[in-house]
């Protein structure tokens, strides 16, 4: 998404805890001939973001919320704290980023057209993972990730409503089954039983995400607002 951004033009501000990572990112963007700035800090740390954001002046087109924290398990397994951690790195960093942004959003429509919040949700924040493609339960996407992506996307709904009118329009993309490179190389079967799992006989690639960003953070998208775009090859049409 942050390449996507970069290359239709747009000054992208990289996010992450790590600010080395942000750093190598940042690097690499710039050296393709984007525009990029490290924005590093840690999305649960509330003085933290409160303090990048009040040294900024600049108007804040697009922020794209895309936080989560959380490993594996099951209802019988989990704890209470991977609940509260799965839903404070998501829903709480969410609200509270875009409470911090607000003025640089506001800023953006004063000059000229709106602003636009897109919120990453997942198909499991739709649905429940199929138990039988998981080596075993414990290894299973667990049922906190799937409650606090199912809560970001209601969120997205309440805050689609509060902010419509000031012409900031907030949305959310739930991706379908995106492993990660290193997934795919240690994981091939568990990686086949996903593509089983698609209606196009595949698992997505992490560029097909880009155009869903782009669109719904551009003029393309100016009278959508409170919808959750779905990218996940028809996982969820079955």
């Amino acid at each position: 998404m942050a390449w996507a951004i970069g290359e239709a033009g747009g000054q992208v501000l990289v996010n992450a805890r790590s600010y080395d990572n942000c750093e190598r990112l940042v690097s690499d963007l710039s050296q393709a001939g984007f525009h990029a700035t490290n924005a590093s800090f840690d999305v649960r740390d509330e003085a933290a973001m409160s303090a990048f954001f009040a040294s900024r002046e600049d108007p804040l087109h697009c922020l794209i919320n895309n936080a989560y924290a959380g490993g594996s398990g099951t209802i019988e397994t989990a704890s209470p704290t991977e609940y509260l951690s799965a839903y404070e790195s998501s829903v709480v960093a969410a609200h509270n980023l875009l409470r911090n942004a607000l003025p640089g959003l506001r800023r953006a429509v004063e000059i000229g057209g709106d602003a636009s919040v897109i919120n990453v949700g997942s198909m499991y924040g739709l649905v429940s993972p199929d138990q039988k493609i998981y080596a075993s339960p414990e290894s299973a996407n667990p049922p906190f990730y799937g409650a606090a992506k199912a809560a970001l996307l209601q969120w997205t709904r309440y805050a689609a409503c509060e902010l419509g009118r000031e012409g900031i329009r907030v949305n959310s993309i739930s991706p379908g089954p995106f492993p990660a490179p290193s997934v795919r190389a240690e994981f091939p079967d568990f990686v086949e039983h996903l593509a089983k799992k698609v209606p196009l006989g595949r698992v997505g690639e992490g560029s097909e995400i880009q155009g869903a960003a782009v669109m719904l953070a551009s003029a393309a998208a100016t009278f959508i607002n409170g919808t959750n775009l779905v990218v996940d090859g028809g996982w969820t049409s079955w």
